[in-house]
């Protein structure tokens, strides 16, 4: 019997230590306050996950999309779109964050008078050292809203205090930062307050350059001849005929040095297309010059042999031409 009586006043001492706690100050403040909190929290979480799952379907849609398409290469509208899509997403979840801590200021009954003060000392010390964050996010603006270039993108940017333009695919677009993948797999992330020039390589079409180094000796309108056939060709070539928009065209002499003549050819392409392009119009240009004997600038440069000097001739003629016969015979 005591062992029960004993039992049965620790637990209501229990339950009343537990009643106490939550009837008590700290109790009241969690199934008040506390509680709003804990939603608010979670279902900004919530939310934010959303977002930035929708984002991310619409993304993989617009890549499927593309994927099943016979088209070589991305839309501009497809390529506004994702980068819209990414920049609404962020947008979206920074002004969740700013009414979450609206929310939270009213539920902690935090006198908005009381931070005035701070707030104006707080802005003042961002009005000088945010400026750079101000900058990026309008660059950005400005990019996103102008179509200046968008996801899958071949660009050549010109950053602030840097010499060499930083050129690759863009990745990723949102308002504060560009990233681009180079053509060695690296990942650049720049700043869009920094970009001072964009160069949008595969913009609505691109056009490749081939320049062609003949000799001055070879007879031109042969050359041009030639040419002119490779341009008409290129048009049916299996790699080029879906790559470009209409035939190569020879522009003529575009330049003239010492030993050679500089013709160029130029050709429009899908976007993105002119390097691969490129490469294939050297390659049918070399083919055809062969073909109809038309040497290149290299081939047709002399070559300079050894020339031995007097005072050691008789070791550096060994050495460059080889012993003379009656000398390979006294040294058997």
């Amino acid at each position: 019997m005591t062992d029960i009586s004993s039992a049965s006043l620790l637990a209501f001492d229990w339950d009343q230590k537990w009643h106490n706690f939550w009837t008590g100050a700290v109790g009241e403040w969690m199934l008040t306050r506390g509680l709003r909190i804990g939603m608010l929290i979670i279902g900004a979480v919530l939310i934010a996950r959303l977002v930035s799952w929708a984002a991310q379907r619409i993304t993989q849609r617009i890549d499927a999309d593309f994927q099943e398409s016979d088209a070589l290469v991305r839309s501009e509208t497809a390529k506004h779109r994702q980068a819209v899509a990414s920049v609404i997403s962020w947008v979206t979840i920074a002004l969740l964050c700013v009414m979450v801590f609206v929310q939270l200021t009213e539920i902690l009954a935090i006198p908005v008078a009381s931070l005035v003060a701070p707030a104006a000392v707080l802005g003042a010390a961002l009005g000088f050292g945010a400026q750079r964050l101000v900058q990026d996010l309008l660059s950005g603006f400005f990019i996103i809203t102008e179509k200046q270039y968008g996801f899958g993108d071949l660009v050549a940017l010109t950053v602030t205090s840097v010499a060499l333009p930083a050129e690759g695919t863009v990745i990723d677009v949102t308002l504060r930062v560009t990233k681009l993948r180079s053509s060695e797999g690296e990942v650049l992330t720049i700043p869009n307050g920094q970009i001072v020039k964009t160069v949008n390589l595969s913009k609505d079409w691109a056009r490749a350059v081939v320049d062609v180094p003949v000799p001055t000796s070879a007879d031109l309108n042969l050359v041009n001849d030639v040419l002119h056939r490779v341009c008409e060709a290129s048009i049916k070539d299996p790699v080029m005929k879906d790559l470009l928009l209409d035939a190569p065209q020879l522009m003529g002499v575009e330049s003239i040095e010492l030993d050679n003549v500089n013709l160029r050819i130029v050709a429009r392409t899908l976007p993105g297309k002119q390097f691969e392009v490129g490469r294939r119009l050297r390659v049918l240009v070399i083919a055809a010059l062969a073909r109809n004997g038309i040497v290149t600038t290299a081939e047709t440069r002399p070559m300079v042999g050894a020339i031995v000097h007097p005072a050691t001739s008789a070791g550096a003629e060994e050495e460059t031409q080889g012993s003379h016969p009656s000398q390979q015979e006294e040294r058997r």
